[in-house]
């Protein structure tokens, strides 16, 4: 079997939070800039960790629904690690900054989720206080690249060795179903994970942050502040509370 466990800790090794990434950058620039910090969906807890290690002195809060990560992030001291979803947010006005990273705004999938989720977070956050966060850009169909052809191999750091492959198709209202089947390397299959994730187009997203009461700051077609334009695969958005 590969259990909850082991998958938090393959996505540790196989998604480090590396300041040479584009991505990576980008945020822990706005992280080190803020006084107390808010990551949604923090998964492993590794941005926190980061920016702890960098120095960063204020409050740092990470929230996920996923039990494994969490006892993943726990290892971390320094930081606070809350269970629950974007949602179920209670605080009012107390971080600078929250973040979504990883494309995990896309696991917001009813209006009705996206609605109560950017109100959570919006009033969590202080007057001036802003949300950053990415998520895939729908022109640049990138579910079309989620088959059992594009196939990995990878070892977990305990030497295991596994193949693991996706499969997506694309439903109603921008929502891409999606599975991730993890086996041995001769095909045998350990367990198959499965998720959904919403495709919004700018329009689409800007109108839900404006109804949330928010203001677009910036908005970026990639992660090292490239323009939005047609061919852009992402939506980089800094919105902010007014």
């Amino acid at each position: 079997m590969f259990s909850d466990a082991d998958v938090a800790a393959l996505y540790d090794q196989l998604a480090p939070w590396d300041p040479a990434r584009a991505e990576c950058a980008f945020v822990t620039e706005h992280v080190l800039a803020a006084s107390d910090v808010l990551d949604v969906g923090c998964g492993t807890g590794s941005l926190l960790q980061d920016a702890r290690e960098r120095g960063h002195t204020g409050r740092l809060t990470g929230v996920d629904p996923d039990p494994a990560m969490l006892d993943r992030a726990r290892r971390h001291p320094g930081v606070e690690w809350v269970a629950g979803k974007a949602a179920d947010l209670g605080w009012t006005a107390e971080f600078d900054l929250a973040t979504m990273t990883s494309n995990a705004f896309q696991c917001l999938i009813t209006d009705a989720d996206l609605r109560a989720s950017l109100r959570a977070i919006h009033t969590a956050l202080r007057p001036g206080g802003r949300f950053v966060f990415g998520t895939r850009h729908p022109q640049a169909r990138a579910w079309t690249g989620w088959h059992p052809g594009n196939a990995s191999d990878v070892e977990t750091a305990d030497g295991r060795k596994l193949r693991m492959w996706h499969e997506a198709e694309m439903g109603a209202g921008g929502v891409v179903a999606l599975s991730e089947t993890t086996a041995t390397p001769d095909g045998t299959v350990l367990r198959v994970d499965r998720a959904e994730l919403r495709f919004l187009d700018p329009a689409e997203l800007n109108a839900f942050l404006a109804e949330a009461g928010y203001v677009i700051e910036a908005q970026y077609g990639d992660w090292v502040r490239g323009p939005l334009t047609d061919d852009s695969r992402e939506i980089i958005t800094v919105a902010l509370r007014p």
